[in-house]
């Protein structure tokens, strides 16, 4: 993440995930302020300038509240790429419905979960319940950045400059 920087709206909230390239040019339009930097120095052509980890922009952006889509990228991410019902990390992971879609299960946070191709092959198509197969935990919609995608969320957290900015937006457990 170190070429990448976190973007935040006037407000503090997280907006985007751009460049150095692109943070830096909008530090020098003076369209954005560093707020937190990487520790290491950035030689421009004029000067040399610590590295921008997460710029704010000087003016508020209005945008509106995408919807969080479900992905396959998301799920895993949200399951931190761990067996919902083992717990196994090191093997292929597949989508499970805890509903079975033939039953009426939709394609949502809250029906799918990250699974390896034994549980969910013993699982079959019943309900963890009657399979008697426990969720390590209940799947859940994830409140995240607004504009940010979850896959890039769950990465962008672990950033240790970036976390403070991220964190309040995180809403579950990201591990």
């Amino acid at each position: 993440m170190n070429s990448q920087v976190l973007v935040l709206n006037q407000n503090y909230e997280p907006l985007n995930i751009t460049s150095m390239r692109r943070a830096v040019t909008l530090l020098h339009l003076g369209k954005a302020e560093v707020v937190a930097e990487n520790g290491r120095a950035l030689h421009t052509v004029s000067q040399s300038m610590p590295a921008p980890a997460v710029v704010r922009l000087s003016h508020y952006v209005r945008r509106p509240y995408p919807e969080l889509r479900v992905t396959r990228r998301g799920i895993l991410a949200r399951d931190a790429h761990s067996c919902q019902y083992c717990g196994a990390t090191d093997v292929p992971l597949t989508l499970d419905h805890v509903l079975p879609s033939s039953r009426g299960g939709n394609n949502d946070w809250t029906n799918l979960v990250a699974c390896c191709v034994a549980c969910n092959n013993r699982k079959g198509n019943r309900t963890p319940d009657e399979a008697e197969m426990p969720l390590r935990r209940a799947p859940v919609r994830p409140r995240i950045a607004p504009c940010l995608s979850y896959a890039k969320f769950v990465a962008g957290i672990k950033d240790p400059y970036w976390h403070t900015y991220l964190a309040p937006f995180g809403g579950v457990d990201l591990h």
